[in-house]
């Protein structure tokens, strides 16, 4: 049956409280909030002091007339066969005493009278009142500034407390941590100050505005305010490294042909670029083109160096630079300052080599691949090298490798191939048997083997580290087993699915 609310008739004469209406009017205009929420405030108040006065056991309510201000104070009673909480229910006999139309399950509204306010009372009214309202003060703060992560803000230096710093921001207080302010920065109370807002989370006190002036992306949002081609979408900004304080790098595009993005972002005599290494302190600022091509973008980066040539290896995302003797200081950088910001602008790792080093580095690489094969394959010295010189580096290459890119090579014919491949078969095969002998010799499990992606060499270095069971290998880290077998054997994600693979017997023991 759906429940009906039915009013009792009573002679009862309710004065209109109009100055509760302006109360709440002015509340609500002081601390931003809505009218709304002050008055449902002062309602649940209301009704705290009449469950006081009347009893906690009756179910009671208040309502505050939104024209007028009149209090209504009401104790709800449900209609039943048979009351066993007479505190909340009435028989359906005595409420037809008091309403002519009325059935089980119906909810009669009965008028109490209004309460007197006593010290107690009234003391524990004013604090519902007041924690109601902090409670929608602090909601209303959060939804202001929850949408707002990730732009600039000004506000006032409140306080400095322990190296952080407490900002007005006219709607809430935001916090500068010691460690998001540049080298050499200090504010004094009543400062004016503008930040990057880095995050923003709701906490019992009130919303924590976490603000930073180091954040990479507050020297994007500042040449987003000076340059109006940033701000229009015109040119976009690609990435952006920083060394707060001191350097920073900032890569920028635009697919309009008839527009240079970075002159437009140093600007007429320097203005532009000259407006934001002002709000940051000094801080240098290289403005480099972004281009979808690795290498011309590492080059890019690298300015103002000169760049001979560069060598990227997709694999492992490193890439090799080679400069003149001349500018290696210049590509490095004070303490590597300059080709770590590149390396953070393009995201590979950057080697920097003069054109000696990179000679010698390639002749000791071109030795060590020559003695490889000879040592492997047992052959004479020519074979290796000209195995090495087409770009061979390990014997599992040369097994994998299609028969007619082996035969391309001057003097290899089919027979050649064929043995060469034959007999890195068999040295593949007596190594893998030798390292899993020295592995079980040092008390490694062969169970360790079983997990996919292990090879003979990853068992021994394991072995070597004291990983000798299936639990031990189960229980490392990913950046642990990474470190353990090196970079060059697996990445960070392959390690932890190999680990996820060791854990697989937990799971069915617990089955």
């Amino acid at each position: 049956m759906t429940t009906r609310k039915i009013k009792t008739v009573d002679h009862i004469s309710h004065l209109p409280r109009h100055e509760l209406l302006q109360v709440a009017d002015a509340v609500a205009r002081e601390k931003s909030i809505d009218r709304e929420e002050v008055l449902n405030a002062m309602e649940q108040a209301i009704q705290k002091a009449a469950k006081a006065k009347y009893g906690y056991e009756n179910d009671i309510r208040a309502i505050v007339n939104r024209n007028t201000g009149e209090v209504s104070i009401l104790k709800n009673l449900t209609v039943v066969d048979v009351v066993e909480d007479p505190h909340t229910q009435i028989s359906l006999e005595e409420a037809k005493h008091k309403v002519t139309e009325v059935e089980v399950e119906d909810v009669l509204e009965e008028r109490l009278p209004p309460v007197e306010f006593g010290r107690v009372a009234a003391q524990s009214a004013r604090q519902v009142i007041f924690q109601k309202v902090r409670d929608a003060e602090r909601a209303r703060q959060y939804e202001e500034f929850k949408d707002r992560t990730g732009q600039i803000i000004s506000g006032v230096v409140k306080r400095v407390e322990f190296g952080n710093v407490i900002v007005d921001l006219s709607r809430a207080e935001g916090i500068l941590r010691r460690d998001d302010i540049i080298q050499r920065e200090t504010f004094r109370s009543g400062d004016r100050i503008r930040a990057y807002i880095a995050e923003v989370r709701p906490d019992a006190r009130g919303p924590i505005v976490a603000l930073s002036r180091t954040h990479p992306q507050f020297m994007a949002r500042l040449f987003e305010q000076e340059v109006p081609e940033i701000y229009d979408g015109i040119i976009e900004v690609k990435s952006v490294a920083r060394d707060p304080g001191s350097r920073a790098k900032l890569a920028v595009y635009t697919n309009d042909a008839a527009i240079d993005p970075v002159g437009a972002c140093v600007g007429m005599r320097g203005a532009r670029v000259q407006a934001v290494v002002t709000e940051l302190q000094g801080e240098k600022v290289d403005i480099v083109l972004w281009s979808a091509n690795p290498a011309t973008f590492v080059v890019n980066a690298l300015a103002p160096a000169e760049v001979v040539k560069v060598v990227l290896d997709e694999e492992s995302h490193r890439v090799d630079v080679v400069v003149g003797e001349d500018q290696l200081s210049l590509a490095i950088g004070r303490r590597g300052q300059n080709v770590r910001l590149a390396s953070h602008l393009t995201g590979w790792n950057i080697d920097v080599l003069t054109e000696s080093q990179e000679v010698s580095r390639r002749t000791e690489e071109y030795a060590s691949r020559t003695q490889l094969f000879m040592d492997s394959l047992d052959v004479d010295e020519m074979i290796a090298q000209l195995l090495a010189a087409e770009g061979f580096s390990t014997v599992e290459e040369l097994i994998m490798a299609p028969q007619n890119e082996l035969t391309s090579i001057e003097g290899f014919d089919e027979d050649v191939v064929h043995e060469l491949q034959t007999r890195a078969v068999t040295y593949l095969e007596t190594r893998s048997h030798d390292l899993l002998s020295a592995a079980e010799e040092l008390g490694a499990s062969p169970q360790i083997m079983t997990v996919q992606g292990v090879t003979p060499e990853m068992f021994m270095k394991l072995a070597e580290n004291g990983v000798k069971t299936l639990d031990d290998f189960a229980d490392l880290a990913g950046d642990e087993l990474v470190e353990m077998l090196g970079n060059s054997m697996l990445s960070i994600d392959v390690a932890n699915e190999m680990i996820m693979a060791a854990r697989a017997h937990w799971f069915e023991d617990e089955k």
